[in-house]
């Protein structure tokens, strides 16, 4: 609107009265848009036709192209301007959801009988005039109102349309009083929206706007959407603890959704990104170590949050410098790494399965060394589209023991893990791994995985040679030091070694046990020649 406004105007005669006012509007419109990331022309337009405006227009034109130049300017010197990607204000008003209803609340018989509703949701504009509509199918007890509740954006449209028949956890959930709510975070094109995906990624690479990227504002924000229309269900939900779970892009959404969002109080996300690795950043080194490794590279290797868009974005103009700028400064936007401080402060809730092999969270061995805090379970040799490793814990219960915990703590036996510290020590022509956890967390039982000589993070040969089947033990519990131990016998023409252990706890809720794990921090040591 802006845009058209200064463009045509000197051809317009309005009275001066109603010219200063529209000024004033236009600049704190776009001043506003600016702050909360909502700007959706290039930013060069608006300086293009700022310029132009400032030559050729009235003096009220000009005093709008003024701000529209210094907005532009400023935010061409300062990178993209990423503070605030969501309006979350707009995010959490329920009055400009649009909500269309597809199914109204009607109960579904089962073994546990539901009351359920679908509709379609206005997430919001991509860019002016195009909006994102998603599915949201909420979920609630037959007789009582959902406190809180489970997201999940893994479904489809398709799938939405059928009434949920819930089992397993979600039976648990319901059985307590939680709530569900699924609805969309896939690929635009497997739903039919191919053009509108492709048209979202050409403004990207042209702007690098975040809000044009798919991965960056429409997904998250589509999870923080159904929050707000689940809450705007007042008769059918009371607010109370949300948690999110979901892999790959699932995984990506939430763990990014959360920061932005404190409504959400929990996230488990598997084979999805987690830290700032230096690859995800452009940095320079680390892409010339990637380039240098032989073998062909897929779609997300080196990718900031998802698939890598870096040659995209350079053949449009832009340099390696804008890339380390946007990568930089939205980063703190992103990534779980960045925030855990306030994460904690807020008691959110997280368990992550990257996977050891895995395509897009490719970054273990920086993310070990870097962030040995975080709470991660690796599945050895797992990841998008991998078997695992043949001693891999088939019984692994993570996400419904993390649900159970997260929503009913009082009604739990036993307890999940945390972090452990690992340390080693060199011994002849061995390696002592030594595991401490904190006290009162005590495992049941512990194994390690090992590699020598892996690939480094990101490339082809990091993710397609496996941990071989052999390289694997137990690890046994030293009463005296009171610390898990296993020593690994070293090649002797191996120059560094990657390793981690994995750890069994039990957790029992209506008297059912469920089999956790989590991984002390994945470790890589280089190796003294020998």
């Amino acid at each position: 609107m802006a845009e058209q406004f200064v463009v045509h105007e000197p051809h317009l005669q309005y009275n001066e009265y109603a010219y200063a006012l529209l000024s004033e509007l236009v600049c704190f419109r776009c001043s506003k848009m600016v702050r909360s990331h909502t700007m959706q022309r290039p930013i060069p337009m608006i300086v293009t036709i700022a310029s132009v405006s400032l030559r050729r227009g009235t003096p009220i034109v000009r005093r709008i192209a003024r701000c529209l130049a210094s907005i532009g300017m400023l935010t061409m010197l300062s990178g993209v301007l990423v503070a605030e990607i969501f309006d979350m204000d707009a995010i959490c008003d329920p009055s400009t959801l649009d909500v269309e209803v597809l199914q109204d609340w009607h109960p579904v018989e089962g073994e546990i009988v539901t009351r359920q509703k679908l509709v379609t949701i206005n997430v919001g504009e991509l860019w002016p005039g195009q909006d994102f509509r998603l599915p949201v199918r909420m979920v609630v007890p037959a007789s009582q109102k959902a406190t809180g509740f489970h997201l999940t954006g893994g479904s489809t449209p398709g799938r939405l349309e059928e009434d949920f028949r819930p089992n397993g956890v979600f039976r648990e959930l319901l059985n307590g009083g939680v709530g569900l709510v699924f609805t969309v975070v896939q690929e635009p094109g497997s739903y039919g929206e191919r053009d509108l995906a492709r048209a979202a990624e050409e403004r990207f690479v042209q702007t690098l706007n975040p809000h044009f990227k798919i991965q960056y504002w429409a997904w998250p924000a589509t999870l923080m959407r159904a929050i707000t229309a689940a809450y705007a269900e007042s008769d059918y939900f009371e607010k109370g603890k949300v948690a999110v779970t979901g892999g790959s892009k699932n995984g990506a959404s939430p763990s990014m959704a959360i920061l932005h969002d404190d409504r959400m109080t929990a996230v488990h996300a598997t084979v999805s990104p987690i830290w700032d690795s230096p690859l995800r950043l452009c940095d320079r080194a680390a892409w010339k170590e990637l380039d240098s490794q032989e073998g062909r590279r897929g779609p997300f290797s080196g990718g900031h949050y998802g698939p890598t868009f870096n040659r995209e974005v350079l053949e449009q103009g832009h340099t390696w410098e804008d890339l380390q700028t946007f990568t930089r400064e939205i980063s703190d936007e992103v990534f779980i790494s960045r925030n855990l401080k306030n994460l904690r402060r807020r008691g959110v809730e997280m368990l992550f399965h990257p996977g050891t092999h895995d395509c897009v969270a490719y970054d273990m061995a920086w993310g070990g060394a870097e962030h040995p805090d975080i709470p991660v379970y690796l599945g050895a040799n797992t990841g998008h589209g991998k078997r695992g490793h043949p001693r891999l814990e088939r019984g692994q219960s993570n996400k419904t023991a993390f649900l159970l915990t997260h929503f009913f703590p009082e009604e739990i036996s036993g307890r999940l893990l945390v972090p452990p510290k690992v340390e080693h020590a060199l011994v002849d022509d061995a390696i002592e791994v030594i595991v401490e956890f904190p006290d009162g967390y005590e495992p049941e039982g512990g194994s390690i995985w090992w590699m020598f000589d892996r690939a480094p993070d990101g490339s082809p040969h990091y993710l397609s040679e496996p941990i071989p089947d052999d390289n694997f033990a137990e690890m046994h519990y030293d009463d005296r030091r009171g610390v898990w131990v296993a020593e690994i016998e070293l090649d002797a023409n191996a120059e560094q070694i990657d390793f981690f252990s994995n750890y069994l706890s039990r957790v029992k809720h209506n008297g059912r046990a469920y089999e956790t794990y989590l991984s002390s921090p994945y470790t890589r040591v280089a190796l003294p020649k020998r």
